[in-house]
């Protein structure tokens, strides 16, 4: 089996598991399967000028793109890990990248952040 879909299906399951009202799903989009919150159908996105267990994305750059914020309750699990940002919320990582929004989409399984600037990509399975 693919070690990547492995990777994901775990990934999917400890999120499950990870006792949060938010949770990771798998959506069909024109470029493949995405991940996204199973709360809002919206994609994740990584910023590629992230460091590992690091986000770089602050003021004007987190108004476009809110981190994928983990509530005080939930613990890491696998490839998914919390960070702390500057003000103190936690963030969700996925093998150590930050997760976030894009304010530009607008419905389950848009896409519209992927790419933009070159720097920005939807997380895949």
């Amino acid at each position: 089996m693919n070690c990547k879909l492995i990777a994901a299906c775990a990934v999917i399951a400890a999120l499950g598991t990870a006792g949060s009202a938010q949770t990771l799903v798998s959506v069909n989009t024109e470029i493949g399967k995405v991940l996204a919150s199973a709360k809002t159908g919206m994609t994740l996105y990584t910023f590629r000028k992230d460091s590992r267990n690091r986000s770089n994305c602050y003021d004007d750059c987190a108004r476009a793109w809110p981190p994928f914020v983990a509530p005080a309750s939930t613990r890491e699990k696998g490839a998914l890990g919390i960070i702390e940002r500057k003000d103190g919320t936690r963030q969700w990582t996925l093998n150590g990248q930050p997760l976030y929004f894009w304010a530009g989409d607008t419905a389950k399984g848009d896409i519209t952040g992927h790419g933009v600037g070159g720097v920005w990509d939807a997380a895949r399975d």
